[in-house]
Formats: structure tokens, C-alpha cells, sequence
């Protein structure tokens, strides 16, 4: 049997989070169906609207002003610059845990590899931690976590020219935790304050982390953290270790597994299920039914082929990485609605042979009109009742730009909320 909603967003990404949370907000009957688990898990939390120009000059002051600058086949060219503001608002709005919305330019955030991100939003938990601050740090690394070297990351600050001192120290998590334990793990015990085991006494948990930098301390006034400190109760776990430490606390954002995209992939759901948003996870979009206009989905559940029928339908399913573009011998494709992606026939275009070269393949996506409706291959629409967002989109290097975060908000707000008026 068919479930009739007026906007069907398909994908779990930031793209396909904010067109359903626009959707929901413009009045649709809204209902997202993804197949895997939001991506917002290996994301570093950071929110970046424009950190580079296509050419790699920058870092960009203010992304707002670069934005006219762009090519005409760029996402937010397509969108507008006022559309992109409007997005930020929404989402400033749905993630009050955020930073960065009284400025429109870009704040630079220290990263666990000691280099220095231009970032339009950045969660409290950073805010202390801004490149532009003169007050000294102190980066504290834990032995058991490999992947931030805390004195390599302060040497690649220094080195970069940062106004204040800098440097790291490493020590032992205090307690019995194992040398593999999930961020997740040590997010639950500081929260809770739990006790450990230090030397045969039991002692709270954050008295104890306190305890073991206290001698490390050489008057700095801010101290970097990986971001372990805290989920539900991060604010009250960064306000406790700074006034045991006599420092301002603040979390260098991490690689994959991710505790502040967590946080932020937590908040979004919470933004969608009080917009009322019907939300399907697990199973995969296989199939459809229209020519000119979609008039349903087949979504796979246990073997079976369940239609889903829309007024709107919304492809948020993400580019080469997420596989919402694919590629094979034969070409280049997007897998759901047989979208056209235009690339160059030699396989061989599709890179260079310099590691970081111009490489065709970083902008491969669908192409679409001015309200983001997917084109075939002669620049006509597609399909009518369909719009596309995210990275699924093409004629942008998100990763050269810095630009991922911005695009998906901006392009999942225009989607959702033409669908939803639309769909009326």
C-alpha cells in the first residue's frame, strides 16, 4: 500500500536533514527515507559556508562577498546569496549550540592536525579555541588516542604563525578504560561524573582529569581538549574542568568517529520530530515510476518493493563519497532516478596525475535549473516534481572550497521549501 506524503525526502545528510526540516517548517507533509545512517558521524561538526575560492586562494574573510565571484554553475549561484543567509538562519535557529551567527565572516578554528579552518558555525565547545584569540594554549593529548598528537598539532600552530604560545603535553586518562574505548565512552563518564579508579582510590571523574594536568599547566589560559568532554551534559563538563583548571576548556574537532557531528546529527533529528517530520532509516530506494513526473518510489524492506508516493520529491543521497553518484566502466551515473551527470568520456579526463591536481571527477553531479530540478542531458528538466541538494549536486569541489556544509544547507533549504509550496 502507498503512503501519501507531499514532500518525500530521500537521503539522511545535512542536505537531506534541511530539506525535510524546511519542508516541515514551510507547512508540507514531510517524510525522509534514508538507507544508511546520517554522515553527520564523520564530520568534524564544523558548519563552513566558504573557506577557499575554486583556485585555493584563501582563506576567505567573508564567504558572502566571494560568493557572486563564483562560477554560474556553482550551487550557490543557483541559489543566491540571500538564500544562503536565510538557510543559516534556519539553521541557527534549529542548533542553538552554535557559534559564529553574529558575523559574516569566517571564524578560524585550531584542528586536531594542527591546522588553522576557515568556518562559518562552530559548536560552543570550540569557541574558546579561536585562532584569532592572543591568549596562550595548552593542547592535551591522550595517550590512548593516536590520532591527535598534541605537541605535533601545537609545533604545526606555531609554525603557521598564530598570535599566542602554544604548545602540548600528553597524558593518561585516569581510571581503567580501555586503550580502545569509543569517544562515546568517555563522553558518558565525564557527563555522569563517574567515579575511576587512581591509585586504588575511587575519585569523580573530572577531579580526576584535573588533577592530572594541574602540574602540566604553565599559566595558559585556554586548554584544548580532543573532543571527548561531554554529550548531553558538555556545557556543564567544559564549566567544570575550567574552573578546576583555572583555564577556559574548549574541544579541538576531531576525525571520524565524530562526538560533536553526534551532537549535531542528535540536535537535527530533535529539530525534525518537533516539525513533525516522519523519518524511515535503514532501507533503500531501488526503484520508481514516472516519465516527465515521479509518481512513486519503491523503497526495499525485507525483500519486498513498498511504493511511497509523493507530490515533491527531494534527492539528497549525496555525491561520490555517500554513493549518490556512481561510477562504472561504462561512465558516470546517479543511481536512484538514472539522473544525467555530465562527465568526460575518457576515464583517463577524469583526474590528474598530480595528487592535488584540478581532478574533473571532484565536480561530478547533476546539474539542474534555477529551482534545483535535475536536467537530462539536453538541459531539460527531468523530472518536474523532483529537486536535488547536497553533494549529489555537481559544478563544485567541496572539499577544495571548504564549502560541503554550506552548500547542503543552502540547497536543502531552496529544495524543501520550493517542494513544499509546490506540493500545496
Amino acid at each position: 500500500m502507498a503512503i501519501d506524503s507531499e514532500v518525500l525526502v530521500i537521503g539522511g545528510g545535512l542536505a537531506g536533514l534541511t530539506s525535510a526540516l524546511a519542508a516541515a517548517r514551510a507547512g508540507a507533509d514531510t517524510r525522509l527515507v534514508s538507507y544508511k545512517q546520517s554522515t553527520l558521524r564523520n564530520a568534524s561538526g564544523l558548519v563552513d559556508i566558504l573557506g577557499y575560492t575554486p583556485d585555493g586562494e584563501g582563506p576567505i574573510t567573508d564567504p558572502y562577498e566571494e560568493i557572486p565571484r563564483l562560477h554560474e554553475s556553482h550551487p550557490y549561484r543557483t541559489v543566491g546569496v540571500e538564500t544562503v543567509r536565510t538557510a543559516m538562519s534556519l539553521f541557527d535557529d534549529a542548533v542553538p549550540t552554535y557559534n559564529g551567527e553574529h558575523t559574516d565572516r569566517n571564524a578560524l578554528i585550531p584542528t586536531h592536525g594542527g591546522t588553522v579552518k576557515p568556518t562559518a558555525r562552530y559548536p560552543a565547545s570550540a569557541s574558546a579555541g579561536l585562532a584569532s584569540d592572543d591568549r596562550d594554549i595548552v593542547f592535551v593529548g591522550l595517550e590512548s588516542m593516536t590520532d591527535f598528537d598534541a605537541q605535533r598539532a601545537a609545533d604545526h600552530l606555531d609554525a603557521a604563525g598564530v598570535p599566542f604560545d602554544v604548545r602540548g603535553v600528553t597524558i593518561w586518562f585516569p581510571g581503567d578504560l580501555r586503550p580502545d574505548a569509543k569517544v562515546t565512552r568517555y563522553a558518558k563518564l565525564l557527563d555522569t561524573d563517574g567515579t575511576v579508579t587512581v591509585r586504588g582510590r575511587e575519585r569523580p571523574a573530572r577531579a580526576a582529569l584535573a588533577e592530572r594536568i594541574n602540574p602540566e599547566l604553565e599559566g595558559e589560559a585556554r586548554v584544548g581538549f580532543p573532543a571527548i568532554l561531554g554529550d548531553d551534559e558538555a556545557q556543564a563538563v567544559r564549566a567544570d574542568l575550567s574552573d578546576r583548571l583555572g583555564a577556559e576548556v574548549f574541544e579541538v574537532p576531531m576525525g571520524p568517529p565524530s562526538l560533536p557531528g553526534l551532537r549535531l546529527e542528535d540536535r537535527l533529528f530533535e529539530a525534525l520530530d518537533e516539525a513533525g517530520v516522519s523519518i524511515e532509516t535503514g532501507n533503500p530506494v531501488t526503484d520508481f515510476d514516472g516519465e516527465d513526473r515521479i509518481e512513486q518510489i519503491y523503497i526495499e524492506k525485507n525483500g519486498a518493493k513498498i511504493p511511497n508516493s509523493a507530490d515533491q520529491y527531494i534527492l539528497a543521497t549525496g555525491g561520490l563519497v555517500g554513493k549518490g553518484v556512481e561510477s562504472d566502466r561504462e561512465g558516470v551515473y546517479e543511481p536512484v532516478f538514472d539522473c544525467h551527470v555530465a562527465h568526460p568520456e575518457d576515464r583517463y579526463d577524469w583526474f590528474e596525475d598530480a595528487v592535488f591536481g584540478d581532478h574533473e571527477f571532484a565536480g561530478f553531479g547533476v546539474a539542474t535549473d534555477e529551482q534545483l530540478r535535475p536536467l537530462d542531458d539536453g538541459s531539460t528538466v527531468a523530472f518536474e516534481n523532483l529537486r536535488a541538494a547536497g553533494s549529489v549536486l555537481g559544478g563544485y569541489d567541496f572539499a577544495a572550497e571548504k564549502s560541503g556544509s554550506g552548500v547542503s544547507i543552502a540547497t536543502g533549504y531552496d529544495a524543501g521549501t520550493t517542494a513544499a509550496t509546490e506540493a500545496q
